[in-house]
């Protein structure tokens, strides 16, 4: 099986290569490599690597900067998919984000919610499923961090040792998401044929301030950090963002893990394997 996986530099594509199946010849690309946004270009691509699968792991994850860049952000998070789906005949999965609800639902955002995003972002994630075709793979998921990455994690692991105290966010609740964890979810829902739209995060439940609060909790008792600073939760308002996030982004997994059968893994279980990893890596 040909695997062709776009945005193969972020946090998942590197997760994918690294969990890939054995029977998996991977072609990746980044946007250096092919221009996904350039039509022709992503014909070329199809016609040179003639894949039997593709993965489409790239996107503009700028939030905030999308605000005042709604162009670029549509272009790949919409049109690039456009493009890839018109050149390409096989299933294509991609990845897509709780941003696309409104984060007012008293309960976990099923696959099959009624869609109501607040910011460009969610806007042109949101158009960039709708150029999916019946039997692609449409994964949502949140909160992504990996070792090594540019994400949360890593940031407050930085802070934390910069800062005498932090403030973070307690009125925005979701769950995170490892990385390899959901790239093991995708070569899941593709050695099962699956089609659709499935979610996908760690289980349990968190505040960005829950989540700040465990991550220093886990780094001293692993000695990445050489002691403890205060941390405040503070509300949404305290810290205005260009873009409205929602405030309840919760995903239900439950459809994607009774496909698989393979459990649920607890968010702060999956923290603490990526805190070894960023032990290990120095």
């Amino acid at each position: 099986m040909k695997v062709l996986i776009t945005g193969a530099r972020g946090q998942l594509g590197r997760a994918l290569a690294a969990t890939a199946p054995e029977d998996a010849i991977l072609h990746t690309i980044e946007i250096d490599d092919c221009n996904l946004t350039d039509r022709a270009a992503v014909k070329e691509l199809m016609e040179q690597v003639a894949p039997d699968l593709v993965i489409n792991a790239a996107a503009y994850t700028a939030v905030d900067k999308a605000e005042s860049d709604e162009d670029a952000a549509r272009a790949i998070n919409a049109d690039a998919v456009a493009n890839v789906r018109e050149a390409f005949a096989g299933k294509l999965v991609h990845l897509s984000t709780d941003f696309v609800f409104d984060g007012t639902s008293s309960r976990a955002y099923r696959p099959d919610d009624t869609r109501k995003p607040l910011s460009v972002y969610g806007r042109t994630k949101a158009a960039g499923e709708d150029h999916l075709a019946h039997g692609d793979v449409l994964v949502r998921t949140a909160w992504v961090y990996t070792s090594g990455g540019a994400n949360f994690v890593r940031t407050m692991l930085r802070l934390m040792q910069e800062k005498p105290s932090l403030g973070v966010v307690a009125d925005q609740i979701g769950a995170p998401t490892w990385a390899p964890g959901l790239a093991r979810t995708i070569w899941g829902l593709i050695a099962a044929d699956a089609a659709g739209t499935f979610h996908h995060s760690d289980a349990g439940v968190a505040s960005w301030y829950d989540f700040a609060v465990a991550i220093q909790e886990e780094a001293l008792a692993l000695g990445l950090l050489a002691s403890a600073i205060p941390i405040a939760p503070i509300p949404t308002s305290a810290y205005p963002t260009p873009a409205a996030r929602p405030a309840f982004s919760l995903l239900d997994c439950s459809k994607t893990r009774e496909l698989l059968e393979d459990g649920y893994t607890h968010w702060r279980t999956n923290l603490r394997r990526m805190l070894l990893e960023e032990k290990a890596l120095g």
